[in-house]
């Protein structure tokens, strides 16, 4: 037998703030596990202000950590953690201030490394198929066409005999 167990206000409050505690959040996030809990529009949009006022909850904060990390992490480019940023209906302008948490030279040389350990494990293959499954690699990782493509053909020059 299934009990549909209600909550009051405050326990749901309490929720979560232990939810946003435990890590960074966006709006969108936190709206979902509200409705899945079954709450109420204006129940909603209370508890919401709630943890905005109470710094539970800031996109910002949430956007810079998720860039960080993911860029660290995961090694992803910018393209990607922008397109995961605005599927978590992040502002362009959050987004850019995201997007500075990225030290340039940091990028460039995690770009480097990335193409280099791919290039090496892509063995036995002609050079036109070497490219391509490189290339696909970078981009589906989220970097930038320009420097994927430049930093083929620099890998390409440094391997020719």
């Amino acid at each position: 037998m299934l009990f549909n167990h209600t909550h009051t206000l405050l326990e749901v409050t309490k929720k979560l703030e232990r939810y946003c505690a435990y890590q960074e959040r966006c709006h969108k996030e936190v709206v979902s596990k509200l409705k899945e809990m079954c709450m109420i529009p204006e129940a909603i949009d209370q508890i919401v202000a709630h943890l905005i006022l109470e710094n539970y909850l800031n996109e910002e904060r949430f956007a810079k950590s998720f860039a960080r990390g993911k860029f660290t992490i995961k090694k992803w480019g910018r393209n990607r953690i922008i397109n995961e940023l605005k599927l978590r209906n992040i502002s362009n302008y959050i987004i850019q201030a995201a997007l500075q948490e990225i030290d340039g030279k940091d990028y460039a040389r995690t770009l480097d490394t990335l193409a280099k350990k791919k290039a090496k494990q892509l063995t036995g293959k002609s050079p036109q198929e070497k490219r391509r499954k490189l290339a696909n690699y970078l981009l589906y990782r989220g970097w930038e066409n320009h420097l994927v493509y430049d930093k083929i053909e620099y890998l390409l020059k440094e391997h020719r005999p």
